[in-house]
């Protein structure tokens, strides 16, 4: 592929895992104008992540995506979103319990932040939710049934693993709602803690309206080129979906 910029497309995002601000400046800058969409997630939270997410939004026009996954009592999670929202946020992550859901949107009222629920976490499998005693049942059944609570709760989307994407867009409670993907990557590329993955374009033609990419872009020798080998698959036929 050439050094060409590809469009941006801000059904990708790219999570910022990094170990601090500077460096996430700095790989923004490197991805330019094709990446239009980022996540900030709670290991940025002592490395100046707040800071970085408003020059991001602030300075380049970015959208953010907030991964706080956030979980407490109802006026506590409340009292945290309305302190959050105040950084113009485009979606904030909460767990998906129904009562943090309701406390979240009522201190997300106002604002144009969006309360994305985490169902299961994708690098969690049968075995971790054994060890966690969690409920017996099939992993998928149990992240539509979550999202589904979520959902009805209130929640603006849910974040799912891709192979549960198209059951959860089937969801009567999932029309008009976001569904944002994590546990995303290219054909080839090392799975590290992911453990139920499918390629960008893949999850997009399974309902994701949003993927998050983080280690194979931010890890490769060259970013910019790993983001565009990414943008071309989700625009290719492969990525059709009839949900879209």
């Amino acid at each position: 592929m050439t050094d060409a910029t590809i469009a941006a497309d801000d059904r990708l995002i790219v999570a910022l895992d990094v170990a601090d601000a500077v460096t996430g400046l700095t790989l923004a800058r490197k991805l330019g104008e094709q990446v239009s969409f980022y996540k900030i997630g709670l290991g940025m939270l002592t490395g100046g992540g707040l800071a970085l997410a408003q020059e991001l939004k602030d300075q380049m026009g970015k959208r953010i995506f907030l991964d706080m996954k956030l979980f407490d009592i109802g006026a506590t999670v409340e009292a945290a979103v309305r302190g959050l929202v105040r950084f113009d946020l485009d979606l904030l992550t909460v767990h998906g319990d129904p009562h943090v859901v309701r406390a979240a949107r009522e201190g997300a009222a106002g604002s144009q932040t969006k309360i994305m629920a985490v169902t299961i976490l994708t690098s969690l499998d049968r075995a971790d939710l054994d060890a966690s005693g969690i409920k017996a049942g099939d992993l998928p059944d149990l992240v539509v049934e979550r999202a589904a609570r979520a959902l009805e709760a209130g929640a603006d989307g849910v974040i799912a693993s891709p192979q549960e994407a198209a059951a959860i867009r089937a969801l009567p409670e999932a029309a008009g709602k976001l569904i944002v993907t994590p546990g995303v990557r290219p054909a080839g590329a090392d799975l590290g803690d992911q453990k139920r993955v499918m390629t960008p374009a893949q999850a997009i033609a399974a309902g994701a309206d949003h993927v998050v990419v983080g280690r194979p872009v931010w890890r490769a020798a060259n970013p910019a080129s790993a983001a565009r080998d990414i943008l071309a698959e989700m625009a290719s036929p492969q990525a059709l979906s009839p949900n879209r």
